[in-house]
């Protein structure tokens, strides 16, 4: 086969193996996959969607994933720009995510010749991706055995499509009669995908062990940890530390200030940890997760990896199961001091939030967490907000398919934009899009607002809490005043950036809101594209306010009994 047959020979490979969004950052040695995306998508054989920026691309077509259900795909040219996608497969790799990569690359005759745009593409991912280099006399059985394998793989994987010249047609491959899209694209679709996301409705089945009742246990749900940690806590009568990004934070087991109880006599009385998903979020789970007096029982996360950061878990090969609950005198007591104590401090937590100065962080969590209507999307970004959120955040009623879901494979702050965008598009059901990230997340990925005129575009409303920098290393060691004379510089990361401004030259809405009655308005009108609600806070009183909520679960009778 020639170059843009193969080209549109594998584009049709992925259409069969269930990719029906592709993300294409153009480029000269793609050029043959570009046409044939533009073929396909006027045919409706695939969505298409084009960026300028790689680094965007990448994040857009996980976040395309992450919605969809599906394996996504992003094509790219060959050099540096295979590199910009290692942020997004890294997070793919570390969550399980369906990512396809395609990136052309030059004959393997001219590697190490010094040809223009020709580096090193094959395993450039590393361990993150299993690459499939194939090269310029591919067989079509052995090109759709790639790509067969990459849409059922289990995280991100590289096809890497050595193209040789001529890269294009001398005819049109525009979508006209002559294009051969229809042929090109025939073939048996997949299935629709489900109604219930299977990553959040218990893939990994209940395993053949079997606990038994007795020792004093708490279920923690990590991020895509799903619906499997919730009918475990119920089934048991166990409390449910479930994070916002669990897919199990709802029902009446689920605790919501678990991160403070944790450190309370409370904490200090558990007996066994069952970990399901990721758990990332705090410190003080961490330390629970880690001590050697604990039975820690750790089934694998959405990656494949069990978190166990003390190496003192014993490893599950699935989500255990129960008898039956613990029906003992003990055993309800258990979860009824963790509900009392849950109702307590949370009283107290609202209370001190309420008196806060107008627009602090965690009144914009607030605010955020209750627009989540039944059946709505929230994207949450890293660092504070998400953190925030958990603090604020109750459980929701179950079976109201909320679906709260971040980047949480590695936690960083990078494409968290894009990701949303993709999220929001593979959604169009949803009853409303939300994201949720801080200012320095937002301008990390700035980039993915630049959409261009014929694109789809979702109908999203992106909160910015905008401190000003980088607020989450304040309640950290290095936010002592021990070390205020460099904090400023060096972890607060000022920047002084006109958001309006910056969403303006991208045409995206934009609004500002200064109290708390503004922004539940703005939360609450309709959307209709893409609009960004920056809502300006205070970051110089956040340790104070952690040190504060912190103070708020003391030892005593009242709170732990």
């Amino acid at each position: 086969m020639r170059s843009p047959q193969r080209a549109r020979h594998l584009l049709g490979a992925l259409s069969r193996g269930g990719v029906r969004d592709v993300v294409l950052a153009p480029g000269s040695r793609s050029a043959g996959l570009a046409l044939a995306l533009y073929a396909a998508d006027r045919a409706g054989a695939v969505r298409l969607h084009v960026r300028v920026d790689e680094r965007s691309a990448g994040f857009l077509a996980l976040g395309l994933s992450v919605g969809s259900r599906r394996p996504a795909a992003v094509v790219t040219t060959s050099g540096t720009a295979v590199g910009n996608l290692l942020p997004a497969v890294m997070e793919a790799h570390h969550s399980g995510r369906r990512l396809v990569v395609v990136s052309a690359d030059r004959p393997a005759r001219l590697r190490g010749s010094g040809a223009n745009q020709t580096t090193l593409q094959k395993d450039i991912f590393g361990v993150f991706a299993p690459c499939f280099d194939l090269p310029v006399d591919v067989s079509e059985v052995d090109l759709d055995a790639a790509v067969a394998a990459s849409c059922r793989q289990s995280g991100p994987t590289h096809l890497n499509l050595q193209l040789d010249e001529p890269l294009v047609d001398d005819e049109r491959t525009d979508g006209g009669a002559d294009d051969g899209a229809d042929e090109t694209w025939r073939g048996p679709a997949p299935p629709d995908r489900p109604e219930v996301d299977e990553a959040w409705s218990g893939r990994r089945e209940p395993g053949s062990e079997v606990l038994a009742v007795g020792p004093r246990t708490v279920v923690v749900a990590g991020d895509d940890s799903g619906p499997a940690a919730r009918r475990l806590a119920e089934r048991a009568g166990w409390p449910l530390l479930a994070e916002p990004t669990s897919g199990a934070r709802v029902g009446d087991h689920a605790i919501r200030c678990y991160r403070l109880l944790s450190q309370t006599a409370l904490g200090a009385d558990v007996e066994r940890v069952v970990v399901l998903g990721h758990p990332t979020l705090s410190r003080p789970v961490t330390a629970l997760l880690s001590r050697p007096d604990v039975e820690i029982l750790a089934a694998p996360g959405p990656g494949g990896v069990v978190t166990d950061p003390g190496r003192v878990a014993r490893h599950l090969g699935g989500v255990p199961t129960v008898a039956g609950p613990d029906s003992s005198p003990g055993g309800l007591e258990w979860l009824d001091r963790w509900r009392a104590a849950d109702a307590a401090l949370a009283t107290k937590l609202d209370e001190l939030v309420a008196g806060l100065p107008e627009l602090d962080p965690l009144q914009v969590a607030r605010e955020v967490a209750s627009a989540v209507t039944a059946g709505a999307t929230l994207v949450v970004g890293s660092s504070n907000p998400v953190r925030d959120l958990d603090l604020m955040q109750s459980p929701y009623p179950p079976h109201e398919h909320r679906f709260v879901v971040g980047n949480r494979g590695l936690a960083g702050i990078d494409g968290t934009v894009s990701t949303a965008v993709g999220i929001a598009l593979a959604r169009p059901g949803a009853s409303r899009s939300l994201a949720v990230m801080g200012d320095v997340t937002f301008l990390h990925d700035a980039g993915g607002l630049v959409i261009g005129p014929d694109e789809p575009r979702p109908d999203l409303t992106i909160v910015v809490v905008n401190d000003d920098g980088g607020s989450i290393f304040a309640t950290l060691e290095q936010g002592d005043d021990s070390h205020a004379e460099a904090f400023e510089r060096v972890f607060a990361t000022p920047h002084h950036v006109d958001l309006e401004a910056l969403c303006s030259a991208s045409r995206t809405a934009h609004q500002r809101v200064s109290t708390i009655a503004e922004l539940r308005e703005a939360l609450g009108q309709p959307t209709t594209g893409i609009r960004v609600v920056e809502a300006p806070v205070d970051r110089s009183t956040r340790r104070a306010t952690a040190d504060a909520i912190r103070a708020l679960a003391v030892d005593d009778e009242r709170v732990t009994a």
